[in-house]
């Protein structure tokens, strides 16, 4: 196996599903500190803006090639969800108690976008190169891939999987917070 395989093999095999089981951990502590009675609404709905700062460039990553437009759209997610993580924490931090566990799973979802993103650079560098020199014509739309990272099988069972960790537990943490935000007038408690 050459090394430009191995390392999408790491992406998609080690980072992404490590991404997943980090935000898991998060959203169990979240719910163990009763986020709907502290930090409340707010605080999930930045949760869930984090989340999407980081799927559509993964799922940009695994349907289409990696090119200038793709790799500007990473760049910008990456950045814009290091600014809404430290609002996130900033805003949570006087609100609730954050957890050993928690600011374990902080330090996963914070550094593997980071780590994924120089991977895939790195793997494509010819890209950075055109980047950074504005070498940008015919680079400026979506391509999809011929064939499929991880094969056939891997985005079904990669998105079920994120489902499964990520989007339901974030809808229902979204849920009992509008919930609680509602009952109580817009007040945390």
């Amino acid at each position: 196996m050459d090394t430009h395989t191995l390392l999408i093999h790491v992406l998609l095999y080690v980072f992404l599903p490590l991404w997943g089981i980090a935000g898991f951990v998060d959203w169990c502590c979240h719910r163990a500190t009763h986020i709907e009675e502290t930090s409340g609404l707010k605080e999930t709905l930045m949760h869930s803006a984090m989340g999407i700062q980081v799927g559509i460039p993964i799922l940009m990553c695994l349907l289409y090639r990696i090119n200038v437009l793709v790799l500007l759209i990473c760049l910008l997610a990456w950045v814009l969800h290091e600014v809404v993580a430290h609002w996130d924490v900033h805003y949570a931090a006087p609100r609730r108690h954050i957890s050993i566990w928690e600011m374990h799973a902080h330090s996963y979802l914070a550094s593997l976008p980071f780590y994924m993103l120089a991977m895939i650079m790195v793997i494509n560098w010819p890209v950075v190169v055109d980047l950074v020199s504005f070498d940008w014509a015919g680079q400026m739309r979506l391509i999809p891939v011929e064939v499929p990272h991880g094969g056939e099988r891997y985005l079904p069972y990669y998105l079920t999987f994120m489902a499964l960790l990520c989007v339901f537990p974030y809808m229902e943490e979204n849920l009992r917070c509008l919930r609680h935000y509602l009952k109580h007038g817009g007040n945390p408690a």
